[in-house]
């Protein structure tokens, strides 16, 4: 699917439109969904990330231009940017392309293939005689005390509808003759009772290795003539709202933050409609009665399907058929430290620098060396940043486990973790009720850097022995099953001592003096990644070997595009590995001409960051928790820190190396697959890492 773009003047550097890249992104998850080595329910999963997707984007992204097309025109210009009229109206092209592909994927692959697999998704109109009498048994049993229908008539002056949630719109139409009906024609509105239900999705009764399922809105579909037996014509369509998700409050603590964050949660819910999807057969008479009472604009119409909330796929029902799913590859013991919980991380720690790969090895280790701190009795102090907290956190858990053994924790609670704040705050007060040191974010910045330092008191005199775990990912059990980062265990002092020193900023919010290891936002990672940038383009003007390699999730910043083009006129080349996000335009005459850029999807999320730069032969290797955007380098605290030790260094730029060859699931800026000629074999850069990671014997440095 290639990328649409909006282009710069001529006089000034390509640059691609944000808003459109992230689209293009989206399409490479529905290129997953449309690729038939993956397997059959995976491809479901990947229609149901594509959805999610895409609520997310028009709540937070799509309402946000919405609100700054509505600013005045001089506010506008002083923002800069693209006019966001005519991004709206690119983007919503876009979108309708891309939805009109999804709808062809289902319908046209996905489901003739599940059929073959013995797997019918069946209709109303589907049913055979037995299958509609069990339907409405069900029904009756299972479904029908919980539909709550309105009525949208005079009586009713406004109509709510939750976000993300899907509503049935219901026309009744033609009275039975001898029976009152009020009206000749009447519209309803009731929500899918999918939470009380239990789910999405209806399991038929299985004939031999023949399966079947039903959408639970086909399910009241098929018995919604019980309903309303005064009518001869039941009508029904879906609609689904989505809000606004942006949280209407000033990055500073000024007042109480925490009860800010709470009120806005609760606004999130009544949030401004950024969109409404809607049934394109629904009558337009009911399509109008909505409108009319939830207030919809027509700009806020956006044209679905039969059916909304596709990442209600993501429960889609498997029936036994593990061939039809990923192979399993659990999480596999680390080669350096100990797999047993009687051997002490600390000590292993302590020996030397450990690097651990999630999904790949188990996030295990890092609940691991909580509790085990927790429990030490010469473990003093423990300090950790929180971005996204499990709502069954085992890491929270274990935390308050320290606290109740006398530890002082201090714990950094990122209240402004978008989506995720709710779960923030609970874990926050459980804590600060336990006795811990909490701290509410800082004034005007997100806490985006993922640390954990733990203090412990050593030898006959005591003294503080400092042991830090740094990570490209976040302290979440959860989505360390998904999503492929990088942390780094180590006793290092030249690392822990910068370590403390931005707790010491969390604590105090004095500004810290500039960092020699570790590179921090806001203070100094632009500078010094610009310098370690001008470096490279003072090699290449001098004919010495000069390269720079990115992993990101995004690169957005206009200042760092512009300095890798500077690079690039330098001759110095540049490979770029952006999973998400980028406004970069590689391969340009007289701009990018040395850039080249490609990303994968695949069955993990690439989340992790890593920075490489040749530095004249004595090669630089950071890995971090900062994408290159201006709200990571200017407006977070981020943390990019380097791999001293050598054996991690090699086994990060190896991994690396995997990524840069794949030519199984790497696209390219314009989203064409990278694949292998016939001279090349191929590469499979996530199979390959979990292969490497397993065949590692454990050693020692």
């Amino acid at each position: 699917m290639p990328h649409t773009s909006i282009t710069a003047p001529a006089s000034s550097p390509l640059l691609q439109n944000r808003e459109l890249s992230w689209l293009a992104f989206n399409a490479r998850v529905l290129q997953e969904a449309q690729t038939p080595t993956v397997p059959l329910l995976e491809r479901l999963k990947f229609l149901a990330i594509f959805s999610s997707n895409l609520d997310e984007y028009f709540k937070v992204r799509v309402a946000t231009l919405r609100r700054l097309r509505n600013l005045k025109k001089k506010t506008r210009a002083k923002l800069g940017g693209d006019d966001p009229g005519v991004q709206l109206e690119q983007i919503l092209a876009e979108v309708k392309r891309q939805q009109e592909a999804f709808g062809e994927t289902f319908r046209e692959q996905l489901l003739p293939e599940l059929q073959q697999r013995g797997i019918h998704l069946l209709a109303d109109r589907d049913l055979s005689n037995a299958q509609r009498e069990w339907v409405q048994q069900y029904f009756r049993e299972r479904v029908q005390d919980h539909l709550s229908p309105m009525v949208l008539d005079d009586n009713l002056h406004h109509l709510f509808l939750k976000d993300q949630t899907v509503y049935l719109t219901v026309l009744l139409t033609d009275p039975v003759k001898g029976k009152k009906a009020t009206d000749e024609e009447r519209v309803l509105v009731l929500e899918l009772p999918t939470k009380r239900h239990g789910g999405r999705f209806v399991e038929l009764p299985s004939q031999g290795d023949q399966h079947y399922v039903m959408f639970l809105d086909d399910v009241i579909r098929c018995c919604a003539a019980e309903l309303f037996p005064k009518y001869q014509s039941v009508q029904v369509n879906s609609i689904k709202m989505s809000r606004d998700a942006e949280l209407d409050i000033q990055e500073e603590v000024s007042g109480n933050l925490l009860a800010k964050i709470k009120s806005s949660l609760q606004k999130r819910e009544t949030g401004y409609p950024a969109r409404l999807l809607y049934d394109p057969t629904m009558p337009k008479a009911v399509l109008r009665a909505v409108m009319q009472k939830t207030g919809i604009g027509q700009e806020e119409l956006v044209e679905g399907s039969r059916y909304h909330n596709f990442r209600d796929f993501f429960g889609f029902p498997g029936f036994g058929l593990k061939e039809l799913e990923y192979e399993p590859q659990p999480a596999l013991p680390h080669p350096t430290l100990p797999r047993t919980k009687t051997e002490s991380l600390l000590d292993a720690i302590g020996q030397h620098d450990h690097l651990v790969h999630f999904p790949y090895q188990s996030f295990e280790y890092v609940t691991r060396l909580i509790k085990e701190a927790g429990k030490d009795p010469k473990v003093t102090d423990i300090h950790i940043t929180l971005y996204r907290v499990g709502s069954k956190s085992e890491v929270a858990k274990a935390l308050l486990k320290a606290v109740k053994n006398s530890k002082h924790v201090t714990v950094v609670v990122e209240l402004k973790a978008r989506f995720d704040e709710e779960s923030n705050i609970q874990w926050a007060e459980k804590l600060e009720q336990a006795g811990a040191t909490v701290i509410y974010g800082v004034p005007e910045l997100k806490v985006h850097a993922k640390l954990l330092l733990v203090t412990r008191r050593e030898g006959l005199e005591e003294q503080p022995q400092r042991y830090a775990y740094l990570s490209t990912g976040n302290f979440n059990e959860s989505t360390s099953a998904v999503y492929a980062d990088h942390g780094l265990f180590t006793a290092d002092e030249r690392l822990t001592r910068e370590v403390a020193r931005i707790f010491e900023f969390f604590l105090t919010r004095k500004p810290p003096k500039p960092f020699e290891h570790l590179m921090v936002a806001p203070f100094e990672l632009r500078q010094r990644l610009n310098a370690l940038i001008d470096s490279e383009i003072d090699n290449a003007i001098n004919g010495r070997e000069a390269y720079i390699i990115l992993k990101l999730n995004a690169l957005q910043d206009d200042g760092m595009i512009h300095k890798l083009y500077e690079a690039s006129r330098a001759g110095v080349r540049v490979e770029l590995l952006i999973r998400g996000i980028s406004c970069l335009v590689p391969g340009q005459k007289g701009q990018s001409e040395t850039i080249t850029q490609r990303g994968i999807v695949d069955r993990y999320l690439e989340h992790a960051r890593v920075y490489v730069f040749a530095n004249g032969g004595q090669e630089k290797v950071y890995i971090a928790s900062s994408d290159w955007m201006a709200r990571n380098l200017d407006r977070r605290v981020e943390v990019a820190f380097p791999l001293y030790d050598e054996a991690v260094r090699a086994e990060v730029r190896h991994l690396l190396d995997l990524q840069r060859e794949d030519n199984t699931k790497s696209r390219d800026w314009q989203n064409q697959f990278l694949r292998e000629g016939a001279e090349q074999k191929p590469v499979h850069a996530q199979k390959a890492t979990y292969e490497y990671l397993r065949k590692k014997k454990r050693s020692q440095h």
